[in-house]
């Protein structure tokens, strides 16, 4: 029997982690004084996010979520980061990565990926703002603009049909926290 609860758990499950990250993330983007400021930001999410895309590919493909290549978030940080004159930092060390060696792990990674972009609009807002940034730079948080919600759905949908009984489900709960915990971690290392 198919767990159509697992979103719901996860968000549950998962609160403590998020909310400490989130904590990290708000804090940084208040300090931000500059585009030099987001852009290293930018580089923090390229680094962990295309490390972890590059684990989560081996389990995920378009069998088991059809629109899989639409979420990349890698080739929308690596747009902004060079219209904003940056350059591409090496991806981050799978030392540093949550443990992705099936495909219920990989799912518990890509719940958090996704998830980043439930607050991207209000995020895109705040910085264009901020930095007086219009289009340029904004692409990751805008991610997929209009189509948010059924974009969220759609992975949710998938999601839930990934885990057969609650251990498989506490599978991809550990490794969602773990992604979480370890994204916060690569945040700590590179503060200003």
């Amino acid at each position: 029997m198919q767990n159509e609860n697992l979103s719901d758990q996860l968000k549950i499950e998962t609160s403590g982690p998020h909310q400490e990250l989130e904590k990290v993330l708000v804090q940084r983007m208040r300090k931000m004084q500059n585009v030099d400021d987001y852009v290293d930001l930018l580089k923090c999410f390229y680094s962990y996010f295309g490390a972890l895309e590059d684990h989560i590919n081996l389990y995920i493909g378009i069998a088991e979520l059809p629109d899989h290549l639409q979420r990349r978030k890698s080739e929308s940080l690596a747009t902004d980061i060079h219209s904003l004159g940056g350059s591409l930092p090496e991806k981050t060390k799978p030392a540093d990565l949550p443990l992705i060696a099936n495909h219920l792990q990989a799912f518990g990674a890509m719940y958090v990926m996704e998830g980043s972009t439930l607050g991207g609009l209000i995020i895109s807002r705040m910085i264009g703002k901020q930095l007086n940034l219009h289009d340029a730079g904004l692409s990751f948080f805008q991610s997929y603009g209009e189509q948010l919600h059924t974009m969220w759905d759609s992975f949710k949908l998938a999601l839930n049909r990934q885990a057969e009984d609650q251990s498989e489900s506490s599978i991809v709960i550990t490794s969602a926290k773990a992604t979480f915990r370890q994204f916060k971690v690569v945040l700590d290392r590179t503060e200003p």
